[in-house]
């Protein structure tokens, strides 16, 4: 989905800030524009973070519509009015287009509303429209106050005591359209509305063998499409930022007819509703259906998905990101003084971090801009790196075969052999890294071998070569179609060097989770005694458990995330009708607890606990006590979130049973053990184009490698530590970290890296899960955009 951009980073030092520590300002909540999944989450987030520092805080309901009207569209937030809402799509407190608000006379109405409410911090969630109006408000603000006051409509101690407006806003769009930020809310839930539509039509179109044409939305975005086309391996994308040639009629027929004289059954052509051809014109679905009718003579269908992309719950990376960012969102309206420019919080890479407001929306107005005045390539490179580089990895992943190559040219191509496996558990998304990397290599010259079952492979000579059509539909499925097994290098070394002498490897690509980290550093070790480890070799990281040392991310773990999210929901909705239950639910993850974690940030989870912070009985009974109290106000369900090996003694069966000892005058327990659940699934869109990215990567770093290594007879020497790294991802950066150097923060015993990311993360969960806590500040205070990398684009 996005890039991490290879800049220096940015220093900060975090703070510690405790519960009250603003008690006494007045803060309001509003949505406006299109609504957005994960906007309920982010509102939620704002009430009760507001309500922990011991602010008041308000809705506003409708929008900017309803801040104009005032009276009952403006009420006070309290902890359970949010209860119940993360998993809902759209917003609860409405959104409204509002004509008033244009108007200065519309926004005194709105300033005086908000006066005689003591408010004068405002977060906005909306897109570049309801931005740009809020920070029109907050220059007119004195101009307005002095007015009401000259009116007599507000009293002088007022006007001096609200003098100053204090805004922060947070882009809640689906398209991905806003400048600053790597993720708007609710694009990834979009991602999965199509996604899961393409995936259930693909099934249907195959026992016809029909070309089905797929309208997305995106008027002046094409981002929703592209990363669709690469996690659905559609054969043809229309955007408005990338023109289709002026004979792309024939150009799509001719592709399409090939595929399917290649054995292809059925085509997927997606369509931004904003796609335009090189004289302006307007793209439709219906064009290109007649177009694929009249030449190709196929059976050709049309499906709009329209609202159906903002509709359903959001995905657990939206909650989550609407957690961290409403969070920081108030923090920084908090921390803001008279001089303080307006932020907007946004993501980059794996930070959250404010942008100055204005910066931003004018960024995304060049964006706009540019289109009107078809300059295409500008228009692309505004929208970021992650979306060129999504455009380019697409273009070379949708063709039929590798391109024919001149005599010349051959000799130009490497013509390399490289080997990709996996090995340690299945885990969604190396199907699409196996995908990526095979056509990358064979795209270059290179020939590309299959290990079958991982090390074993290796030791049983079980390989095969992989060819270009080998891997087609392989993006969207679950699991290792190459198979993988746990077993490691230790003891069969000479059998493993016979395999790579037989078939003349020249690098390998190993994609898998601690046991993927484990082989390659056990082979990288033994390089001394055999020459033939003497070649690049790479890990992907890919497990749900995330808890391999170099990267904040693995493949598999978003999926796995939502799977336990979406199975939480249904847990908690089977209760309606049962008052006062607590579900323990247990997670996979071994000793790591980042699913554990995250999912009950996702899910809105009491409590998770996970064994990298120790607890015992005492903190059981606190817990225990903690439920009752939420209970007696109102609260009638309850989810705790345990990690598999979070204690050997505290097991999920105990703590069902102590749960229902110690509170059965108040809630009965239940226990819920999600097993390979986890596992399975279709890949989210996030697992599949980030496997697809990496594995893009890791076929460039080896060729590079091959050939700084390569000596005079033709042999490789890659014997040096950075010969055999790990690609991770780690906040914004790509970072291909030696094995050997990895060592020293690895916990071996436990299977862990010895720093993760993820635990600052447990404070904000207990924050809004209502118990006591300090909250470590995580946005990062950016004065430019020229700081995050945006400027790399320009």
């Amino acid at each position: 989905m996005s890039d991490f951009f290879p800049d220096g980073s940015i220093q900060n030092v975090p703070r510690a800030v405790k519960s009250g520590a603003y008690a006494g300002r007045g803060i309001a909540v509003f949505t406006s524009g299109g609504d957005s999944q994960g906007m309920n989450a982010a509102v939620r987030a704002v009430v009760r973070f507001g309500i922990y520092l011991g602010a008041k805080v308000y809705f506003i309901k409708e929008g900017y519509q309803g801040m104009v009207d005032g009276g009952e569209n403006i009420v006070e937030a309290t902890w359970s009015s949010v209860s119940g809402n993360l998993h809902k799509g759209g917003t609860i407190i409405g959104s409204a287009r509002c004509k008033d608000f244009r108007v200065r006379e519309g926004r005194l109405k709105a300033a005086r509303n908000l006066i005689n409410r003591g408010i004068t911090n405002l977060v906005v969630i909306g897109g570049d429209g309801s931005l740009t109006g809020a920070n029109l408000f907050r220059h007119e603000w004195s101009s307005l106050v002095d007015e009401l006051a000259e009116k007599g409509v507000v009293t002088a101690e007022a006007k001096s005591k609200y003098s100053n407006l204090y805004i922060v806003g947070m882009v809640g769009s689906i398209d991905n359209d806003f400048c600053g930020t790597d993720m708007t809310i609710g694009t990834d839930s979009a991602l999965h509305r199509i996604i899961e539509s393409i995936d259930a039509i693909a099934a249907t179109a195959y026992s016809h063998q029909r070309t089905f044409i797929m309208e997305v939305m995106g008027r002046h975005c094409g981002f929703l499409a592209l990363a669709a086309s690469l996690a659905s391996e559609a054969d043809y994308v229309f955007i408005p930022e990338w023109l289709p040639e002026a004979d792309w009629p024939s150009r799509m027929c001719k592709k399409l007819s090939s595929e399917r004289e290649a054995g292809q059954r059925i085509n997927i052509i997606i369509v931004s509703e904003g796609a335009v051809d090189r004289d302006g014109n307007t793209i439709t679905s219906e064009m290109v259906k007649d177009v694929v009718v009249k030449n190709l003579h196929q059976d050709a269908r049309i499906t709009v998905l329209g609202h159906v992309q903002r509709g359903g719950g959001p995905s657990a990376f939206d909650r989550v990101l609407a957690c961290r960012m409403g969070a920081e969102a108030v923090l920084a309206l908090m921390e803001a003084e008279a001089e303080t420019e307006p932020c907007v919080v946004s993501l980059d890479g794996n930070q959250v971090i404010r942008l100055p407001l204005m910066e931003c929306v004018k960024r995304t107005q060049a964006v706009s801009k540019a289109m009107s005045e078809q300059n295409w390539d500008v228009a692309v490179q505004l929208r970021g790196r992650s979306f060129a580089r999504n455009l380019e990895t697409y273009k070379m992943l949708t063709r039929l075969k590798p391109p024919k190559l001149s005599p010349e040219m051959t000799q130009q191509m490497s013509g390399y052999t490289l080997a990709v496996m996996c090995v340690g558990a299945p885990a969604c998304g190396m199907n699409a890294a196996v995908r990526s990397f095979t056509r990358n290599c064979i795209y270059r010259g290179d020939i590309v071998l299959g290990v079958e079952d991982g090390i074993e492979g290796l030791i049983k000579d079980n390989v095969k070569e992989l060819q270009w059509s080998s891997v087609t539909g392989w993006v969207g499925q679950g699991g290792a179609s190459l198979g993988t097994k746990r077993t490691l290098p230790d003891g069969n070394y000479e059998k493993i060097a016979e395999t790579i002498n037989k078939h003349k490897i020249n690098g390998l690509l190993v994609i898998g989770g601690f046991e993927a980290y484990n082989a390659v550093l056990q082979l990288a070790q033994q390089k001394k005694t055999y020459k033939e480890f003497c070649i690049p070799m790479l890990v992907i990281p890919s497990t749900i458990s995330n808890n391999v040392p170099g990267t904040e991310f693995s493949l598999g773990a978003d999926t796995a995330l939502n799977e336990i999210t979406e199975i939480c929901d249904r847990i908690r909705q089977s209760a309606q009708g049962t008052k006062r239950r607590v579900f323990i639910v247990e997670t996979m993850g071994g000793y790591c607890g980042y699913l554990a974690t995250m999912a009950g940030l996702a899910g809105g989870a009491d409590q998770a606990y996970i064994f990298e912070e120790t607890f015992g009985a005492k903190d059981l009974l606190h817990d225990i006590d903690h439920m009752i109290s939420k209970m007696n106000h109102g609260v009638q369900h309850g989810l705790v979130l345990r990690n598999e090996k979070a204690n050997v003694n505290y097991n999920s069966d105990f703590m069902s049973r102590f749960f229902s000892e110690e509170g059965k005058n108040y809630f009965s327990a239940r226990m819920n053990v999600l097993g390979h659940m986890q596992q399975g699934g279709s890949p989210s869109p996030f697992d599949r184009n980030m496997g697809t990215k990496m594995a893009a990567k890791a076929a460039e770093w080896l060729i590079t490698k091959i050939c700084e290594c390569a000596q005079v007879d033709g042999s490789l020497n890659a014997s040096s530590p950075d010969t055999a790294v790990l690609l991770g991802i780690i906040k914004r950066n790509y970072c291909f970290s030696p094995v050997e150097d990895l060592q020293n923060d690895t916990d071996f015993v436990h299977r862990l890296p010895k720093q993760q990311w993820w635990l600052k993360l447990r404070s904000l969960l207990r924050i809004l899960a209502k118990h006591d806590s300090a909250y470590v500040e995580e946005g990062l205070n950016v004065q430019t955009l020229e700081e995050t990398g945006w400027s790399l684009a320009m």
